[in-house]
This record gives structure tokens, C-alpha cells and sequence, in this order.
């Protein structure tokens, strides 16, 4: 009798697997997909019910070939892609490529731990048609969407460029931030702080609340120094003193969405990074004694569920470690986000014994700072509440009132071991002295501050990862994906850590919100993200919402190509002649910007960057000048305009005046407008 066949989508998860199922077992990869739809064509016949034709993915015939060697051979063969619709869909077309009995093939196991591995193996079932069914209709409209719309954008922008139907709403989120940014104007605002004494000496600040017992608000300056005359005599006397005893709750462990967030947050990964080494942590690693084993359960998830034995593994960790007056009476239930799909896990440890210092010399830093992220994080979620001692204290100079705010920390319960991220600077308020109703204290100074009203910030990568899931774009296999391709086409840059629009972003999304607003509303996408979840619930079939969605979409195709086709964008000429034959060159679109070509193409070739100068020589060659330039991540940096011959570079603005104290180059770091000296040795020194 023949050996079983494990089918996985990874070597790394087939060498995980394998060691745990034994010789009456092979384990194989397919590499991830084996079938999808052509590049060369749209590849879905929309007169029979947007059937798609599926063809075999460019380099995967050897592995088929391999594979179908092995079926031949196997007694049974077994599907073990990944717990979600897209494993099910790649479980689907092998059954399909494979010739293998759709009945019975599949195995699912959301840790790669032996148990869950065998447990799996005992309990096959059939192939989950609804999850393939939700898979293929988000990819056909996904290719309805690119395939349609692509055209549009070659004709009239650049060619080569791609609309796609949800990360062109990401898009979106990103330019309706910098219209509101555009648009806003600062409105002044002035704070009053006093500086106050006890009769002991201790010192204290207070900030002005209210006036007449109504909250003030305090617009110029001369509003501020007519409070400030107000009180300069006045008596100051602590009018009240609240005391209160606050607890704070620990977070859920991580979906894939807060682990994202937190990861950008606390360790600067983007969120392609933070996926890619939690799938190394998933699928398996070798931890010396143990061998190879996976660290983290599936790391595909919007659920805050845990199992009850991890629970009580975590239990025994907290108590072991920390003490059982960490442990709460019962462990913590919470409650996942509406939608979330609750028969799967929370992102957590495989085995709560695993601490992060047992496997620091297994893991590389980035993997040990991963997984100690998701380690503390679970930890935490399972114990006591944080008590705080928190005191508010209105102290009355006339008839205006001044609140002092302090707090500490009772008792650490969960922070022991972990703060989220978004609370780290939260309760850092000053332990305040001992302040009594009644007392009277003294004026030590009374400071009046300026301040104007900020615009919304752009967004951070761990921003529109919250945002997309908040908004129901996307799932969370797509954030990482979304963001990727909105860099990858020049739509957006990152600068500063903040998504800026390009200038191809803007007209990307201009053209396509003018002829496809509704397509490309975020209410839109969210609705047809639930009619997939429908899908995969088998409500609904997914011609329905293929048809559904087509309908209205080519009624706003056909309009917009009738109304391009009279509209001719003429290509702005330039002060600049091609320096191969004398046409005036003209601007062209590239993948950050603009640049120079000659309109003689394909007889001359030429290009160049338009560059922006910001006037200053090259402090290296003293020929060229600073001009801004992007690499190939998007991210700003500054240059020589005569480059290749000089190779000046610097990521911070150089500026033209020279150091008072060196007389060496200074430049404006980033988030900061104070010039300093690329100097280290100099007093004004920083780096460049």
C-alpha cells in the first residue's frame, strides 16, 4: 500500500509537517497558486455567467509534474493549504489540475504544532466550495476592475499604469487626507499655565479650565493678558480635590490588523515586513531540542478568540513568573469586531512556554522582536486589570478656575508585561503633592502659550491599516498587498513615515473619481465586501454579485470612454532642448512625478529628470545644484544635478549658509526646522 501525500503551499511548512507525521508520509509544496487567470487577456468570458478561464501560472509545470508523479504513487492524498479563502482556493484547483477527489482531501490546522497537525490528519473533510466560491468572485472582480479600467489610464496618463477596484480606494483615503489638509486653515488658540507653591515648597502646574463655571476658551492674545491681569492679585485656593481609583484593561491578543499597527508602531516594520517574518514563525522553525516547530497560529485572522488550553497554559505561565495576583478570577473574553469570523484564533504563541528568551539564539532579531511582540501581548491579554490612583484638583484665583491633573500606578496587573503602543504616553501626568481642599498656594509665574489648530496628520502605514479595517476595505490578507502596490505604482511615497500623494497618485485618482465616484466610494467597497462574506456563508452564489456589480460598472465604462475619447491632453513642452536632435523636450509622467523626454520617440529615445532645484549650490562639486530626488522606495532625498559625474547625496535639505561655528555644510533635518552641522565634532552637529 501506497504512502499518504501531504499537499502544503511552502517547503518551509513541508519540512515542518513532515517531521511530525513520520515515514508513512511525504510531504510536498506547491509553491503557492498553480492556476490563475492570464496576464494576456481578461481571461473571463462575461456572456457565460464571467466563467474564468484558468490557465497554469508561468514556471509551475515542473511542479505539477512533480506533483502528479506523487498522486500516481499515494494511497491518499490530503490538501493542507492554508486555513482561509485563499487556501481554499489553492486546494481547489489542485483537486482540479491533480485529478484528486474533491471528497474528504482537505485538512485545516491553524497551528503547526503535532497535535493539531495529527488531529487534523484524523478529520479530513471536502473541499469548502462557498470559501473558493467568495475567492473567485473577489479575484474576477478584482480583473474586471484592473482590465477595464487600465486602458483608460494608459490612454489619457502613462502608459503601463493599473487601476485596481480596492486599493484604488486606499487611494482614495489618501487624497481625500490631503485635500482636508489643503483646505484647512488654523484657527488660534491660547493655554494659560500657572506655576504654583505650597506652603512646603513643593511645585506644581495648572492649567486655566473654566471661568464662571463654564469651560473657556481663549482665542488671541489679548484675550489671554486680560486673564492674566485678572488674576495676577488674585488668591489662589484649592477649591476641590477628586481622588478616584481607575482601572485600566489590557488589550485583546493581535488580529492581523493591530499586529500590523503595533509592529509599525513599536518596531518601524512595514506591514509586508511584519507579514513575512510571522509567516517564517508560523510555518515552522528549528528551536534546537524541539526541532522544528511552528512558533505562531495563523497569522490571517480578525478574531480575538482563544482556546481554552492556551488560556490555561498562559495561566500557569503568569502565575509561575509573575505571581497569582496577576492571575484575574477568570481569564478575559473578548469580543471580536462585528464581522469577524469567530470560529478562528486570535495571532498567538503555539505554546505559552516558549518565552521570548528561550528562543532569542534560535530566531534572528527581527524574528525575536516579532515574536516577543506577540508573546507580551498574549501574555498580557490574559491577566489583571492595571489600577491607577488618578487626582484632579481645581484650585480658584477670582472667578476663574485652574485644574492640576496627576496619577500613579497602583498596581501594574497586565502592564507588567506589556503596553499597547497608542498608551505608552498616556498616564505619564506627574505625581502631584499632597493638596488639600482649602489651601491656599502662591503664584510662582503664569506663562501664556500661542498655539494654532493642526491639520488631520497623513497617514502612517499602522494609521491605514487601522482605517482600511475600520472602513471594511479589504480583508486582512489584502492590507499588506494594498499598500505595497499603491508604492510599487508611484501612486504614493513615504516621507517622514507618512504616505504622501504623487503627482501621478492625484491625477490617478482625479480622473478615476470623476467618471467612477460610486465605484470607488469607500461605502461602496465595504457593501461588497460583505456581499463576499455572504458568499463564502453560501447566501448568496457569486455569478449574482459578479453580475450585480458588472451591470452598473460598464454603464460607467461606456460613458467615460465616450467622454475621454473627445478630450486630447496635450503634452506640456519645455524650456529644454533634446540635447540628441533640438526638440523642445516635453513633460511626461514617470513613476514618481515628472520627467523630460523628446517628442521624437521612437526615433529619439531621450529622457530626463525635471528636477526640483532648491537653491543651493552642491556643497561637493560647487558645479551643480541641490535638486530633490526619490529612490526607488519613494522615499525623498536630495542630490547633485550634476550627477553621475558627482555623487553628492544627503536624505536631510541642505540649506546655503555655512556653519557659523566650522564653517562646514548645514542642513534641516526632517521634523525639525533648526539647522545643524553635519559637523559630529561641531557644537551645532548632527549628521547628513
Amino acid at each position: 500500500m501506497g504512502k499518504s501525500l501531504v499537499i502544503v503551499e511552502s517547503p518551509a511548512k513541508a519540512k515542518t509537517i513532515g517531521k511530525f507525521l513520520g515515514r508513512n508520509y511525504i510531504v510536498k509544496a506547491s509553491m503557492g497558486h498553480v492556476r490563475d487567470l492570464p496576464r494576456s487577456q481578461l481571461g473571463i468570458d462575461i456572456e457565460d455567467d464571467f466563467k474564468p478561464k484558468y490557465i497554469t501560472i508561468r514556471g509551475k509545470g515542473p511542479i505539477l509534474k512533480e506533483l502528479r508523479e506523487a498522486v500516481k504513487k499515494s494511497s491518499k492524498v490530503l490538501l493542507a493549504t492554508d486555513p482561509d479563502r485563499e487556501g481554499e482556493a489553492i486546494a481547489w484547483h489542485l483537486t482540479q489540475v491533480l485529478n484528486i477527489d474533491e471528497q474528504k482531501c482537505r485538512i485545516e490546522f491553524r497551528e503547526i504544532t503535532k497535535d493539531a497537525v495529527l488531529q487534523a490528519i484524523k478529520n479530513p473533510r471536502d473541499i469548502g466550495q462557498n470559501l473558493v466560491d467568495a475567492q473567485q468572485a473577489r479575484r474576477i472582480l478584482d480583473r474586471l476592475v484592473g482590465y477595464k479600467l487600465s486602458p483608460l489610464l494608459w490612454a489619457k496618463v502613462k502608459k503601463g499604469l493599473s487601476a485596481g477596484r480596492v486599493q484604488s480606494v486606499a487611494l482614495r483615503l489618501i487624497y481625500d487626507r490631503e485635500v482636508e489638509i489643503t483646505k484647512f486653515v488654523p484657527k488660534e488658540y491660547w493655554s494659560i499655565v500657572a506655576q504654583l507653591l505650597t506652603d512646603q515648597g513643593d511645585k506644581f502646574e495648572a492649567k486655566l479650565h473654566s471661568f464662571n463655571g463654564k469651560k473657556i476658551e481663549i482665542n488671541n492674545e489679548e484675550q489671554a493678558k486680560e486673564v492674566e491681569k485678572a488674576i495676577k492679585n488674585g488668591q489662589w485656593e484649592i477649591a476641590s480635590v477628586t481622588k478616584k481609583e481607575r482601572r485600566r484593561n489590557p488589550a485583546p491578543p493581535f488580529t492581523t490588523s493591530t499586529l500590523q499597527q503595533e509592529a509599525a508602531r513599536k518596531l518601524n516594520f512595514s506591514a509586508r515586513k511584519t507579514m513575512r517574518i510571522a509567516q517564517t514563525l508560523y510555518e515552522g522553525l528549528d528551536v534546537g531540542d524541539e526541532g522544528t516547530v511552528g512558533l505562531i497560529t495563523y497569522m490571517r485572522t480578525d478574531a480575538v478568540r482563544i482556546a481554552e488550553e492556551a488560556s490555561k497554559e498562559a495561566q500557569g505561565v503568569i502565575r509561575d513568573t509573575y505571581g497569582k495576583e496577576f492571575l484575574p478570577s477568570k481569564p478575559p473574553v473578548y469580543k471580536g469586531r462585528k464581522g469577524a469570523q469567530e470560529a478562528h484564533e486570535a495571532i498567538r504563541p503555539t505554546s505559552a512556554l516558549r518565552t521570548p528568551q528561550v528562543l532569542k539564539d534560535s530566531l534572528t532579531r527581527d524574528q525575536y522582536r516579532l515574536y516577543k511582540l506577540i508573546w507580551e501581548r498574549f501574555i498580557a491579554s490574559q491577566m489583571k486589570p492595571a489600577v491607577l490612583d488618578t487626582v484632579s484638583v481645581d484650585i480658584r484665583v477670582n472667578d476663574y478656575v485652574f485644574r492640576a491633573t496627576g496619577s500613579n500606578i497602583k498596581f501594574l496587573g497586565f502592564m507588567k508585561v506589556y503596553v499597547e503602543g497608542t498608551d505608552e504616553k498616556e498616564e505619564q501626568d506627574g505625581v502631584l503633592p499632597d493638596l488639600r481642599e482649602g489651601m491656599v498656594l502662591k503664584n510662582d509665574g503664569i506663562s501664556l502659550n500661542q498655539h494654532f489648530t493642526q491639520p488631520p496628520p497623513r497617514y502612517s502605514e499602522a494609521m491605514l491599516v487601522k482605517t482600511l479595517e475600520e472602513k471594511e476595505i479589504g480583508r486582512p490578507s489584502t492590507y499588506a498587498p494594498i499598500i505595497d502596490t499603491l508604492l510599487q505604482r508611484g501612486y504614493v511615497a513615504l516621507e517622514e513615515k507618512r504616505f504622501v500623494l504623487t503627482e501621478l497618485g492625484e491625477v490617478v485618482i482625479e480622473l478615476l473619481l470623476e467618471h467612477f465616484s460610486d465605484l470607488f466610494d469607500v461605502g461602496f467597497t465595504a457593501t461588497m465586501e460583505s456581499e463576499l462574506d455572504e458568499v463564502e456563508e453560501g447566501n448568496v452564489t457569486w455569478e449574482d454579485v459578479v453580475e450585480k456589480f458588472y451591470d452598473s460598472f460598464e454603464k460607467d465604462l461606456e460613458t467615460a470612454y465616450q467622454l475621454l475619447e473627445k478630450i486630447e491632453i496635450e503634452d506640456e513642452v519645455s524650456d529644454f532642448p533634446c540635447d540628441k536632435c533640438g526638440r523642445m523636450m516635453v513633460v511626461k509622467w514617470g513613476k514618481f512625478g515628472k520627467f523630460l523626454a523628446c517628442p521624437g520617440y521612437p526615433e529619439c529615445r531621450n529622457t530626463k529628470p525635471l528636477l526640483n532645484e532648491i537653491g543651493v549650490k552642491c556643497p561637493k562639486c560647487e558645479q551643480g545644484e541641490v535638486v530633490e530626488r526619490r529612490s526607488k522606495k519613494g522615499r525623498l532625498f536630495y542630490g547633485c544635478s550634476e550627477y553621475p559625474d558627482c555623487d553628492y547625496v544627503s536624505w536631510n535639505r541642505p540649506v546655503s549658509e555655512k556653519c557659523p561655528s566650522c564653517g562646514e555644510l548645514l542642513v534641516v533635518k526632517k521634523n525639525n526646522d533648526q539647522p545643524i552641522c553635519v559637523n559630529k565634532e561641531c557644537k551645532l552637529g548632527g549628521s547628513s
